[in-house]
């Protein structure tokens, strides 16, 4: 995939760029795979805003993801197709029988292709099978957490973790962020990288683009009152993060709670699964 970049006819099109999509072969996605999708714009069931700067943004389907693609499925591939609601590319996917899924689409995948799931099945792109099954240091996607649950790691566009080993039933794994984890060898993964590589390259080049994907202006805090924010305030003219009394205090929500260095992990139970922090793979 490539990024293609637009003639500056106007000052929004200068530098904007966008996805290359000569990869999909279809704008038409399959009807029975497609859901209405409800706009929450960041509000809960009580109306509340719960997650600022989201709302407006062009109206989409959702498309039904098998993430839990069954034991024994062989389908061939029919399209690859644009997923409004992920980075990621998709396939279609036809079973023998004429039922369809929906895939994430790995990077080299093709019209034509036969997908397989199963225990014992080749070692080649696209496939699904159990990690103590894959070779290592083979390249995964779409990993699961629990066997059964359905993937959950490793889902966005470009993404790719590898398998670094197998020791008393687990699989070490090395995830995007640099975190070595293990994971129970009887959870699937698939092979392969996922497409769409150069997605995190597009420059978006103005704010109603923005604007198209459900995004809402942010504000910075420094810029507010006192009263609206932890980092408002202050004496006039510009000044750094704090303002105020709280001059150079470390950064903080609207609601006081810090932001840098601040340890947000509440599931202290599944620690002991984890090898290598990711944070010690961002010192070196």
């Amino acid at each position: 995939m490539a990024i293609k970049a637009y003639n500056p006819t106007t000052p929004g099109r200068r530098g904007m760029t966008t996805q290359d999509f000569d990869s999909i072969t279809t704008k038409k996605p399959l009807r029975s795979l497609l859901v209405a999708k409800r706009r929450g714009n960041g509000r809960n069931n009580q109306g509340r805003i719960t997650t600022r700067h989201k709302g407006g943004g062009a109206r989409k389907f959702y498309r039904l993801v098998n993430f839990n693609l069954a034991t024994g499925i062989t389908a061939t591939i029919e399209h690859i197709e644009y997923d409004p609601n992920r980075s990621a590319r998709i396939a279609r996917i036809k079973e023998a029988n004429g039922i369809y899924h929906y895939i994430l689409a790995a990077n080299g995948m093709q019209v034509g292709q036969v997908i397989t799931s199963g225990d014992e099945v080749s070692i080649d792109v696209g496939n699904r099978l159990p990690l103590k099954n894959i070779p290592v240091g083979s390249t995964i996607h779409a990993i699961e957490l629990q066997a059964g649950r359905g993937a959950q790691l490793v889902r966005s566009a470009g993404n790719s973790a590898q398998l670094m080993g197998r020791d008393n039933g687990y699989a070490q794994v090395r995830l995007p962020s640099g975190e070595v984890r293990l994971i129970n060898e009887m959870c699937t993964a698939s092979l392969g990288v996922i497409g769409n590589e150069q997605h995190q390259n597009v420059k978006i080049g103005k704010a109603g683009r923005n604007r198209h994907l459900g995004k809402r202006p942010s504000v910075r805090g420094v810029v507010m009152n006192a009263v609206d924010h932890p980092h408002g305030g202050g004496d006039g003219g510009r000044h750094g993060v704090g303002g105020g009394k709280d001059h150079g205090a470390a950064p903080k929500t609207p609601w006081g709670q810090k932001t840098l260095g601040f340890k947000t992990r509440r599931r202290k139970s599944t620690t002991k699964f984890i090898v290598r922090s990711r944070h010690l793979a961002k010192r070196k």
